[in-house]
């Protein structure tokens, strides 16, 4: 039940990972990152809690177009927990190919059956039978053991009793019954768009309806154009209801422009809500905004009377494309 994975999901950062093939695996400090949909949002998540991280998220077909030596200087990971990704499958292959240093973080399927018969690197993760979105934690901390970074390994094994899930459940259902009825939009700062991108996809995945995001500065010289709520163009707006994840860490002036807007916003009408983000430490605060995002979207999808965690549109788009 996916209720019982928010509540559990501290649980997560208890898991040790294991380097199968370990004296395979190429010490590297550049990474690429390959995986779809719940599995490269771990990737996404350690961009922003650690910039200066070099990874390259690809989410295609294939290798980045990074040419031959580009690729050859990094790590490929290939991320996907199911281990059967069509996409990533197609990844593996290709840096085999090419001879390039890889290695696997799945807990089945595909990928770690090509990882064994190929003695490429693997970290097995526990297979809880969730979807990739609910499996962040584990394959955060499997990436973390391929990348060779002990200490922030070690940092967020610190999460199992720092981070508290059924705590935000109430914050969870109380925005989601504000929400009911329109088409959520998340803002964020640059440095926590993974966070805003997570809870659209919570929004869509869990919830099952439409929801978009966006990072402040970029959206202020585009984007709240088309929300300047002219006569005619009024109909097409109303609908949308805007989340502001704000964080008093962020740049000051990133704070001013989103106070700015939010109070432009309410000026014309539109319906706005403030998350503060609140934690520990920086990882902490990452995972409690995803944690009130999975509530959100859980009592979302129980006010709209679906079921939360199963993605049959993307399951029935997986038999038509293998047709």
């Amino acid at each position: 039940m996916i209720n019982d994975d928010i509540k559990n999901y501290a649980k997560q950062f208890e898991f040790e990972p294991v380097v199968e093939h370990l004296g395979k695996l190429k010490k590297a400090n550049k990474f690429v990152v390959a995986g779809m949909g719940g599995s490269h949002l771990a990737a996404n998540i350690l961009i922003d809690w650690h910039p200066e991280l070099d990874i390259i998220i690809w989410s295609n077909y294939g290798l980045p177009p990074i040419g031959d030596k580009g690729l050859k200087e990094r790590l490929i990971i290939l991320s996907s927990y199911s281990g059967n990704t069509e996409e990533t499958i197609d990844a593996f292959n290709a840096a085999k190919a090419k001879k390039l240093s890889m290695a696997v973080v799945a807990a089945r399927g595909k990928l770690i059956a090509l990882a064994e018969k190929n003695k490429v690197p693997y970290v097995k993760l526990p297979d809880l039978h969730q979807q990739p979105r609910m499996a962040t934690g584990l394959s955060l901390r499997g990436m973390l053991a391929l990348m060779g970074e002990k200490h922030l390994l070690a940092e967020s094994k610190l999460l199992a009793a720092q981070l508290q899930p059924g705590r935000e459940e109430l914050r969870g259902k109380d925005l989601a019954r504000r929400v009911h009825g329109s088409v959520p939009v998340i803002y964020a700062s640059g440095r926590n768009a993974a966070i805003a991108q997570n809870w659209k996809i919570k929004f869509n995945e869990t919830g099952k309806i439409p929801a978009f995001w966006n990072v402040v500065p970029e959206l202020n010289h585009n984007e709240m154009t088309g929300f300047d709520a002219k006569a005619k163009a009024t109909p097409l707006s109303r609908n949308f209801h805007f989340i502001f994840l704000k964080d008093a860490g962020d740049d000051r002036r990133i704070i001013k422009r989103m106070n700015v807007l939010e109070k432009l916003y309410r000026d014309r009408g539109f319906k706005t809500e403030i998350v503060l983000m609140q934690g520990k430490s920086e990882l902490a605060k990452i995972f409690t905004a995803l944690a009130l995002a999975d509530w959100t979207a859980f009592h979302s999808a129980k006010m709209y009377g679906v079921e939360p965690e199963q993605v049959p549109m993307v399951e029935e788009f997986k038999k038509l494309i293998a047709r």
